[in-house]
């Protein structure tokens, strides 16, 4: 049986672009207020009191227009992954749709499957561009992600998202999909009921039956379907609720952490939930060279992963620098402590 998803017509990227909010705060300050010494990363980005998953994917998708160069017109697909949009019932991508000039002949959805609702939706976008319903549809995955005040998650989510335009295959393209794969079962490892501000975890499953199992599955049949091995790739990026577990998936599929730490921010700006592989792979395409393939491979809970082989193409060395680049944003940063956190992110207005 043929497992590897690939549309008739080959499908590129023709415009990407991320953004983080400048606002950031150190685990350490977190600790400092639970009592807390050791932290799974440095600090995080914290979206401002204007800011929510919204505004940080319309940010994203003005990026991603700029470097496509294309009427946003043309555009026929506005698909937006998250697991923390504003509206419980109200459509995100509408918003960002008419925010970018995209309206009115254009498709919108709001998708979620935690982590992965970024990834869940450029799938859809590489099928409906590849069966020729359109030329042009966009992908968006962003999150201002929560965490419970004290819980271990308050010290990874963060905040931020990336947008992708994907089209035909051309010289306009950055970057083209040679394949891609999705390995879903139902194990509960995470989830947030409705009218419930912050998630639960069952932290048996987190690791080993969920993150790890799901990863390394996509990863291995991607590159079983594509004749390729962990060799052929110049770079890889994975979900990264932290900077252990990547770096673990990597070492178990043999790959050199060097080809990770480049898509490796969560360390410094969080875990971005469905913007996490998205924002990673914005910050390699930022250095990448023609030629390059990466590895993608993202993770929701409940749980899944979406798996993608590109290869980088000769129009990313004009196009990288008509937008701001990634690690601009992240280097872009105002500390903030915890009372203004939570004043931010409102922790106790309940």
């Amino acid at each position: 049986m043929k497992k590897l998803l690939k549309p008739r017509r080959e499908v590129g990227i023709v415009g990407y672009g991320a953004y983080v909010p400048m606002y950031r705060i150190k685990a350490e300050e977190i600790g400092r207020v639970w009592g807390v010494s050791s932290f799974p990363i440095e600090e995080k980005a914290v979206p401002g009191l204007d800011e929510d998953a919204l505004t940080i994917g319309i940010e994203a998708a003005r990026n991603a227009l700029r470097r496509a160069r294309i009427d946003p017109k043309l555009i026929r697909a506005v698909w937006f992954g998250s697991e923390s949009k504003p509206y419980a019932v109200k459509p995100t991508g509408t918003v960002i749709a008419e925010a970018i000039g995209a309206t009115p002949d254009v498709s919108t959805a709001d998708f979620e499957f935690a982590c992965k609702a970024g990834t869940e939706a450029l799938q859809t976008a590489i099928g409906f561009v590849g069966s020729e319903m359109a030329d042009y549809a966009m992908a968006i995955g962003a999150d201002t992600a929560q965490g419970r005040p004290g819980d271990h998650l308050e010290f990874t989510a963060g905040a931020g998202g990336a947008a992708f335009i994907v089209g035909p295959k051309s010289s306009e393209t950055v970057a083209y999909f040679e394949g891609s794969y999705s390995y879903v079962t139902d194990t509960p490892d995470f989830w947030r009921r409705q009218h419930e501000h912050y998630p639960r975890h069952g932290n048996r499953f987190t690791g080993e039956p969920a993150y790890f199992h799901h990863v390394i599955s996509a990863a291995k049949t991607l590159m079983e379907e594509l004749g390729l091995t962990v060799n052929d790739f110049d770079y890889a990026v994975f979900h990264q609720p932290n900077v252990k577990f990547p770096l673990t998936a990597g070492k178990i599929l043999g790959i050199p952490k060097e080809k990770i730490l480049p898509g490796l921010l969560t360390g410094i700006i969080g875990n971005t939930y469905s913007g996490a592989t998205m924002v990673g792979v914005s910050a390699v395409l930022d250095i990448a060279k023609p030629g390059d393939r990466i590895l993608w491979v993202s993770f929701g809970s409940g749980a899944g992963s979406d798996a993608f082989s590109i290869v980088v193409q000769d129009a990313i060395e004009e196009k990288r620098d008509l937008a701001p680049k990634t690690i601009d944003y992240v280097n872009r940063k105002k500390y903030i402590d915890y009372a203004l956190y939570a004043k931010a992110r409102r922790k106790f207005i309940m």
